[in-house]
């Protein structure tokens, strides 16, 4: 049977479960629970996590803590999940993480769908209906959201978002209460809200009116005494005009403000400069709404709330929304809905022209024709048209002036087109759409700018199915659902792409979905499954448009990222791709992204919409040579390629440095500088690097793709990223072997047995190093033969074959000596001392470990710190020094944490915890399991499953020691 979840973050944060209330856990993972709540459908960036439950000062395992509080409320939300799964709540996006909960789980999602199912009952003329809806809707918060775990600045404004969302809904709920004669109803939300919005002169207005309206007289006005005194306390300032207007109504008894008559307007006619009085026509101007219209609730409520800002009376010129978006996102959709929502608010008429901005300068509408169009639409006759541009404008803000118009000004190219279409008076409103955000729109008319993105998932399946609905000739059951889902993902969400796919299935009934899906899947003709033609605008000539206004730089930059690897290209690795100039290449990128042909994440990575990189890909193959086509691939690889061997030299000395060749010209690799530089390169770039290895493997050319996993190895298995490690050493292993690189076969042998070693699967592994020996043998490298001894002293050891693993030591130590190697020497000496330990040899075994550990601090090489100090410790708690152990291993996880070694601070944690456990410190013990289990959370997956079955153990353990004690 499937339980029940519900979830409220409309006051304290609390869960349930088939009504048993649950903990949240500890209180930054309630603080993250909240905060990805309150962002429910919307992805959440690693970096906007971070800073809004750390602020400024976050801790270097900021992330590693992230992931484990992910781990855990995973497991809390869905606690039958599936090892190794997501879940179907709380997904990962891009480095981040995207919530998905529904209205039926969040008390949020719920009221958001019940204000904006409310708001279309206000503009559908349903007020009783209206005020049910913001009833139910509001009965759902219980305070403050968060309640107090906000501990910084950007999770406070988080929360606080949400609190002014319902301020607003009990705003506009109060209205609809009055205008219905049901006041009270609405009193206790209201109040509510005048307590979160302790300064908030709109909410505190509607109380005292909606009080009045109620008839509680003197209560209406004690409340306003109460928000005059408080904004003269605590800002210095009187009130407003809305609230004197408030207190007005009350003193009066009128609560309803009257409605203002239309009236003539006198303009100046061109031949003559006479006046002439010309009458008001009301355009109703405004293109069909979509019938098919869907979803988008989070984006109308937005669109909604602007709108109610425009009651505040300090407003001295229009409200101007600018819209912007990739092109087929759905913006003159989505404007034209809301402008026929809210129509009937302005009385004045509402004007709409299409700008055809995306014709370039020479097709767009000039100022001058749009403003002779309005003035027609406005009731001008052609003789009485100005022609002079400066009379256009004059006449057109005559006419305006005062008025309540709503303009929608579609397809906008630049500000320069809109500024001299604004009406002139606070009352009207403009709504604009745009490829480009209209940044000097904003920055010169206080424009509010809006982007458009594509719909989530759920609404991408509604907008789909709705127009599949229709067909008479086909159905689709649930059968059909999982492969409806796949093409919708490979549209990439895009409505104009699923409008079009919808259409084609209707004029084709007999075309299955698994022919679309399968077309759609081959990337290189993902576009033809989206037919044009005349009067038809298909995602192929939507993309087009932005395309052709590009500067020649910025086009050949777009065509090249189509060789971007996923998830993102940052900003050095395209100067790479493109071979140019830093500078250039900045300002083109900067150019893409003004059209909407790339987007930049927080993380700095450009990615590209799915469409938009096969419209890339399209021209790519058509416009450059096939030379180039090669060039800029091999760039991108070698940029790759060279970053990460720099950035590995930073993070392991020890490691001998792979010869590469030069870089092509053109290559400028990236080279962090520090230790946490190299380790935040390598957690920026780990997705994209994993794809780099694949595509080179696929490719065959480029750079060698076991020089690339090699550079990535301790990155990979220092943060526990096992599985990663183990996928990107098979693709090496194929590529290796394809083109008879036996010697890159070996190196890639002894990494794969690593990665199948902390997977404990050690015959594996004694079968890898096996096939690794032998090559290096053939080849007489001897380093590489000493490091194999190593490793196979590790396998050895964990199958409790000690004997074996001193051998492996020795030899490892011989061959290091004789090469005059004393950094890979003090590997091998800290192993004999662990193999002489484990066989009870604890003098021979003190003195290896104390010579490993002296030859570790004279080369200041930090790296095998904390593995040597584990081994002293194991090796002194056998002989009794049970302090002097806890103080090694104490030592120990902190040089694991400096060096960000994840395995090695697991072991020093879990040796601790059973250290203090044998001697019956079960405070210290506990502490000790708590930071190991911390540690193995954060790896991949939880950590492999020997590792995660040995610390449930241990939890067992101290649990049945905590139970006898009591």
């Amino acid at each position: 049977m499937t339980s029940r979840l519900r979830l409220r973050v409309m006051g304290p944060l609390r869960l349930w479960r088939d009504d048993v209330e649950l903990h949240g856990g500890p209180r930054q993972q309630q603080c993250l629970l909240a905060l990805l709540l309150v962002r429910a459908g919307r992805p959440v960036d690693m970096t906007d996590l971070i800073t809004m439950i750390w602020g400024d000062e976050p801790p270097i395992s900021a992330v590693n803590v992230i992931h484990k509080y992910v781990g855990a409320l995973r497991r809390l939300l869905e606690p039958e999940l599936a090892l190794r799964s997501s879940g179907s709540y709380l997904l990962r996006h891009g480095n981040g993480y995207r919530l998905m909960i529904g209205p039926e789980i969040l008390d949020l999602a719920a009221f958001r769908h019940g204000v904006a199912a409310a708001k279309v009952s206000v503009v559908a003329e349903r007020p009783e209906e209206a005020l049910e809806r913001y009833s139910d809707a509001l009965r759902l918060c219980h305070g403050s959201a968060g309640g107090a775990l906000a501990d910084s600045v950007t999770a406070a404004a988080a929360f606080a978002s949400v609190d002014g969302e319902f301020i607003d809904a009990a705003v506009g709920a109060a209205k609809v209460a009055v205008q219905v004669r049901r006041p009270a109803e609405i009193l206790a939300p209201l109040r509510l809200a005048a307590e979160l919005g302790r300064l908030n002169e709109p909410v505190h207005a509607s109380l005292v009116t909606t009080l009045a309206a109620a008839g509680h007289q003197a209560e209406a006005l004690a409340a306003y005494r109460t928000i005059r005194e408080r904004l003269a306390d605590e800002l210095g300032i009187d009130p407003g005009r809305e609230l004197r207007m408030a207190q007005q109504q009350v003193l009066t008894q009128n609560v309803a403000p009257a409605a203002e008559e239309p009236v003539d307007v006198e303009v100046a006619t061109p031949e003559t400069g006479a006046a002439r009085w010309v009458p008001q026509v009301r355009p109703a101007q405004l293109p069909p709404d979509q019938p098919m219209f869907v979803g988008r609730a989070f984006e109308l409520s937005i669109l909604h709330d602007l709108v109610a800002g425009m009651r505040d009376r300090n407003r001295t010129s229009p409200l101007v929304i600018a819209v912007d978006g990739m092109g087929g996102v759905g913006k003159s959709t989505i404007v034209t809905h809301f402008a026929h929502q809210v129509a009937d608010e302005f009385a004045d008429g509402q004007l709409y022209l299409d700008m055809l901005g995306h014709e370039g300068e020479e097709g767009s509408v000039s100022a001058g024709d749009a403003l002779r169009s309005l003035l027609y639409a406005l009731g001008i006759r052609a003789s009485d048209v100005p022609d002079t541009f400066d009379a256009l404008t004059g006449t057109y803000r005559s006419l305006t002036a005062g008025k309540r118009i709503l303009v929608l000004l579609d397809n906008v190219r630049d500000p320069a087109q809109v500024r001299p279409l604004l009406p002139n008076s606070a009352d009207s409103l403009v709504l604009v759409t745009s490829r480009r955000p209209l940044v000097g729109l904003a920055a010169s008319d206080g424009a509010r700018l809006y982007r458009a993105y594509l719909p989530d998932l759920p609404e991408a399946r509604e907008l789909l199915g709705r127009r599949l609905a229709v067909l008479k000739s086909r159905a689709f059951d649930a059968t059909d659902a999982d492969t409806l889902d796949e093409i919708i993902e490979l549209c990439g969400r895009l409505p104009l792409a699923l409008a079009i796919l919808a259409a084609r299935l209707s004029a084709r009934p007999h075309l299955s979905l698994l022919s679309v899906a399968a077309e759609l899947r081959d990337g290189a003709r993902r576009l033809a499954a989206f037919p044009g033609g005349r009067g038809i605008s298909d995602p192929r000539t939507a993309f087009s448009w932005s395309y052709r206004q590009l500067s020649p730089g910025a086009a050949r930059l777009f065509r090249l990222l189509s060789a971007g690897l996923s998830p993102g290209i940052t900003v050095d690795a395209c100067v790479s791709l493109s071979g140019q100039d830093p500078h250039r290449t900045r300002a083109e990128l900067e150019e893409l992204a003004e059209a909407a042909l790339v987007a930049e994440g927080d993380n700095g990575c450009f990615t590209s919409h799915v469409l938009v990189k096969a419209y890339a890909e399209e021209l790519f193959r058509a416009t450059e040579p096939p030379a180039e086509q090669h060039a800029a691939v091999g760039r991108l690889l070698q940029h790759y390629l060279h970053s990460s061997l720099h950035a590995e030299v930073v993070l392991d000395g020890y490691r001998t440095p792979i010869a590469l060749p030069p870089p092509l010209p053109g290559v400028v690799p990236e080279r962090p500088a520090s230790y946490p530089e190299a380790l935040a390169w390598f957690a920026g770039q780990r997705d994209v690097l994993k794809e780099a290895v694949r595509v080179a493997a696929d490719l065959g050319h480029g750079i060698v793709p076991w020089q690339l996993a090699i550079t990535m190895q301790p990155y990979l298995e220092w943060f526990g990223l096992f599985q990663d490690w183990e996928d990107v050493m098979c693709l090496a292993l194929r590529a290796a072997r394809e083109r008879g690189d036996v010697v890159g076969e070996a190196h890639v042998l002894r990494s794969l047995a690593g990665a199948r070693r902390f997977f404990n699967a050690n015959g594996e592994a004694l079968d890898l190093l096996g096939a690794a020996l032998r090559i290096y043998a053939e080849h007489d490298m001897f380093p590489e033969q000493a490091m194999v001894h190593v490793d196979f002293h590790l396998v050895y050891s964990a199958l409790g074959q000690h004997e074996l693993a001193l051998a492996s030591s020795a030899t490892a130590t011989n061959l290091n000596r004789s090469a005059g190697n004393r950094r890979a020497e003090i590997r091998s000496l800290a192993s004999n001392g662990q193999s002489l330990a484990r066989l009870g040899r604890h003098e021979e075994a003190a003195r290896a470990l104390q010579q490993a550990l002296d030859l570790n601090a004279q080369i200041e090489h930090r790296h095998e710190d904390a593995w040597i100090r584990v081994a002293i410790a194991q090796n002194l708690a056998k002989t009794g020094r049970v302090e002097d152990a806890v103080d090694q291993l104490k030592l120990a996880a902190e040089a694991a944490d400096e060096m960000s070694q994840g395995p090695y601070r697991f072991e020093a944690f879990r040796s601790l915890s059973e250290l203090l456990f044998s001697v019956g410190d079960m405070s210290g013990a506990d502490e000790a399991f708590e930071k190991a289990r911390e540690v193995l959370d954060s790896f991949q997956d939880g950590g492999p499953d020997h590792l995660r079955a040995g610390i449930r153990c241990l939890a067992e353990k101290l649990s049945r020691r905590r139970g006898a004690a009591r």
